[in-house]
């Protein structure tokens, strides 16, 4: 069993989990828009749903970010794995990121993670699709915990993707 404790066990920091805090579908976005605005280098999203409707929302904050010179990435399935509207909603929302000059990744397989970093300091992650998100129940954690956030990064592997690498 000592293999077991060593493979689960690390070291706890001050700014590990313990000192996270957990938002639901009604206080998320508020939280999460006050990051959004005090982004200064970076905005990582994954979201495998793109609506209409929860994109008018943020638009206004996305394209602040832009004149801020915040580089955005989304992270989304792939248009082609969703049903028409489904579909039509996401090409809208790649199309509204591509022509603000922001990076959208598509992934295939069935893409179901929601999480989101900013600058790579606070990071956001649960079951709440952040870019559609209407009526559903959810919850969401945020961490403020650079390693934390660096170790989902790595963990994802983005750090071998050229385009975070710029």
């Amino acid at each position: 069993m000592n293999w077991l404790k060593k493979v689960f066990h690390r070291e706890q920091s001050s700014t590990d989990v313990t000192n996270s805090i957990l938002y639901n579908e009604l206080t998320f976005y508020n939280q999460f828009i006050k990051d959004l605005l005090k982004a200064k280098e970076e905005v990582i999203i994954e979201s495998p749903y793109l609506t209409t409707k929860r994109l008018k929302i943020l638009i206004p904050i996305f394209t602040k970010l832009k004149k801020r010179n915040v580089r955005v990435f989304i992270i989304t399935r792939d248009p082609k794995e969703h049903d028409e509207m489904m579909a039509e909603q996401s090409e809208a929302g790649i199309c509204f990121f591509e022509s603000a000059g922001h990076q959208v990744l598509l992934v295939n397989g069935r893409h179901h993670r929601k999480l989101a970093m900013i600058d790579r300091k606070v990071l956001w992650e649960g079951s709440l699709n952040i870019l559609s998100q209407t009526y559903s129940r959810e919850l969401m954690r945020r961490i403020e915990s650079r390693e934390l956030t660096n170790e989902l990064f790595h963990f994802l592997k983005l750090n071998t993707l050229d385009v975070f690498n710029k």
